[in-house]
């Protein structure tokens, strides 16, 4: 397990002995409204989720790596509630705690040297733990299984929302599991459990996500002219070396128009964004296909470069550069301009690595040792 805890082994309890660290004690410490969780703070609702998880049959009888992946989610996914605790009308609420459990849980795995497939497996498998609640009854339920299905698995989600509900002593809680049942059935239906959505082409999909209502089968003709490659990943990921050795387009590079405004690495970026936008709007004017080389740590951020670029025709491509932790911090403190750790504190506090729902494509750099080029 990459955060020293360990996960069992089918047909085995959990060892609850060794379990501290400062994450831990401020569950410890974090109150629930007993109106859902009269069994008491998070983590002794934490605890329950995962004795019911390794409990499950359909988890037991999963390989070494998924029951790992499924353990560190159900251990994490109220790892944020102590910071999204708020007291409403005399009840404790928590809200957005699946989001940023997810941004806290990839920090948390980053750090602790995770596979980075195992680490956005986990993250994901938070931040839509919630959702099997939920979805058969919202507006578009296949647009959300097919958002879902594309970042993680929905059978193993619904194992974790299981776990999550059995983890609980609330009077709701056969409703819950009701609930989630109705979600699993949905998902097998529409055939994507325990696989992604099968859209007819990589278009499709794209303007499937940006487009409300939009019809998931249609196979939808591709127009775009040219190609924008959108770097993404955090400071000192090593995004622009990648970029000079492996694309000769011409580059408008943040960084760049930082040092040519003399903005310190600590100081505001708008006046630098705005400039490479305008630049940006020279190659798009030309239908020219270009590198947008940013942090791009956000799907905010990402957004906004990506409608600004469609607007012209362009094809996107996320490159998404993901260097482990130690290594990181070394290329940082060895760049001319080194990002404060602070600053970079701040930056893995809202880290949200692309997914297929963002672009045309999204291709995914690890680099532990060789630079390998894979497709997410």
């Amino acid at each position: 397990m990459h955060l020293a805890f360990p996960c069992p082994a089918p047909g085995h309890t959990v060892e609850w002995s060794g379990f501290d660290a400062p994450w831990v004690r401020d569950m410890a410490a974090c109150a629930q409204d007993p109106v859902y969780h009269p069994e008491g703070d998070v983590w002794i609702h934490t605890k329950m989720v995962c004795d019911a998880l390794v409990a499950l049959p359909e988890w037991q009888a999963l390989d070494d790596n998924a029951r790992e992946i499924l353990f560190a989610a159900a251990l994490l996914h109220d790892v944020a509630k102590p910071t999204c605790t708020r007291v409403d009308g005399g009840h404790i609420r928590h809200p957005n705690h699946s989001l940023r459990g997810a941004v806290r849980a990839r920090r948390l795995l980053w750090e602790a040297d995770a596979p980075p497939k195992m680490r956005e497996q986990v993250a994901n498998l938070i931040r839509y733990h919630q959702a099997p609640f939920f979805l058969i009854d919202e507006t578009d339920p296949l647009r959300r299984a097919a958002r879902i299905s594309l970042v993680t698995r929905c059978d193993w989600l619904g194992l974790l929302a299981r776990a999550d509900a059995l983890g609980r002593t609330s009077p709701d809680r056969a409703r819950i599991l009701d609930q989630i049942a109705l979600y699993e059935e949905y998902c097998r239906e529409l055939g994507c459990a325990d696989r992604a959505w099968p859209f007819p082409s990589s278009h499709s999909r794209f303007l499937y996500f940006r487009t409300p209502e939009r019809n998931p089968y249609y196979h939808a003709h591709d127009s775009s002219r040219f190609q924008v490659y959108m770097m993404s990943g955090l400071p000192g990921a090593g995004k622009s070396t990648w970029i000079r050795k492996h694309r000769a387009e011409p580059v408008v590079s943040l960084d760049e128009l930082r040092v040519e405004l003399r903005l310190g690495p600590g100081e505001s970026g708008s006046l630098a964004a705005g400039r490479a936008r305008e630049l940006a709007r020279e190659y798009l004017r030309r239908a020219e296909s270009f590198v947008w080389d940013a942090t791009n740590v956000t799907r905010d951020l990402r957004r906004k470069v990506v409608d600004l670029c469609v607007e012209y025709g362009a094809r996107i491509t996320i490159i998404f550069v993901d260097t482990p932790c130690k290594r990181l911090y070394r290329q940082n403190r060895a760049r001319p301009a080194p990002v404060p750790e602070p600053v970079l504190g701040h930056l893995l506090d809202r880290w949200e690595p692309p997914d297929m729902t963002e672009a045309h494509e999204v291709l995914w750099i690890t680099r532990e040792g060789n630079p390998d080029l894979t497709s997410q």
